[in-house]
């Protein structure tokens, strides 16, 4: 996949169990479902906003991404804070921040869980920064903490021409 390490089997994505969310514009919605998206390539960034490696690669990994795809509606982009740790710091107030200062006009979620958030059982996550990248029929193509942006931009704009 030019670039980004791919998962060896497909599997079909479970269905998001995220219950707390804010719009592109920081707004407290409903909750994002995947089923919304169908037929879409779908982007599900998880990270912790107390976590280094979300702020230092995949945030910025992310916005280069989100960037580079403004305005097609083939692709969907998420963030879902995934909390399995720091609970006290890494609240549902804290993803809006984390939205303005990457200025990231995009849906995020926060995912507390009990222990380990929803995310991370469903898609069996192995920490932060944590890529999913889902296809338009639903099957999980990437997942992993480190991706290849240049490579994956330029997967996603062959893939979705």
């Amino acid at each position: 996949m030019n670039g980004i390490k791919e998962k060896e089997v497909l599997n079909s994505a479970p269905e998001l169990r995220v219950e707390q969310w804010i719009d592109k514009d920081g707004n407290r919605t409903e909750p994002i479902r995947l089923a919304d998206h169908d037929g879409k390539y779908k982007i599900i960034y998880c990270f912790q906003h107390w976590c280094p490696g979300c702020h230092s690669q995949g945030l910025p990994s992310l916005k280069k991404m989100v960037d580079a795809f403004d305005g097609n509606d083939k692709i969907a982009f998420f963030a879902v804070q995934t909390v399995f740790e720091g609970s006290h710091a890494n609240t549902y107030e804290k993803i809006a921040k984390t939205q303005t200062k990457y200025a990231l006009e995009i849906p995020f979620g926060h995912d507390p869980g009990t222990g380990r958030s929803t995310i991370m059982q469903d898609y069996g996550t192995g920490g932060t920064p944590w890529f999913i990248l889902i296809n338009q029929n639903n099957e999980i193509e990437f997942a992993d903490f480190h991706i290849n942006a240049d490579g994956a931009i330029q997967y996603l704009k062959e893939t979705l021409k």
